[in-house]
């Protein structure tokens, strides 16, 4: 018999960003590229996920801000990841779009599906 048990924590994100079906998929594949992460659900500016302790909550925080989309833990592992940054990301760069015409040409907008 095994007695081995998992303390499982689940953790509600408040994801920064997210403007569209494309930012969910986005999101999604983030936070499923992180060792000991399991994704219950994402909707538009919140995921739900379920880790094995509160490192890798802060490590799903940190590929989200990666990938554009500044997050903060909300619920049971809020203690243990960052802050969320303050920067625009989310779909197409979310607000640095419009500043990436004004930019050189070569400069390309931040984060985002899109972006």
């Amino acid at each position: 018999m095994n007695t081995t048990t998992q303390d499982v924590r689940t953790t509600q994100l408040a994801i920064d960003g997210m403007t569209c079906g494309h930012c969910v998929q986005a999101v999604t594949k983030a936070l499923s590229g992180v060792p000991g992460v399991t994704v219950k659900s994402v909707a538009m500016g919140s995921a739900v996920i379920e880790t094995a302790d509160g490192w890798a909550a802060g490590k799903a925080v940190a590929a989200l801000d990666e990938a554009g989309y500044p997050a903060k833990a909300v619920g049971a592992a809020a203690a243990a990841s960052a802050p969320m940054p303050a920067k625009s990301g989310g779909c197409c760069g979310g607000g640095a779009r419009s500043t990436a015409a004004n930019q050189a040409p070569d400069a390309k907008a931040s984060g985002g599906c899109c972006g």
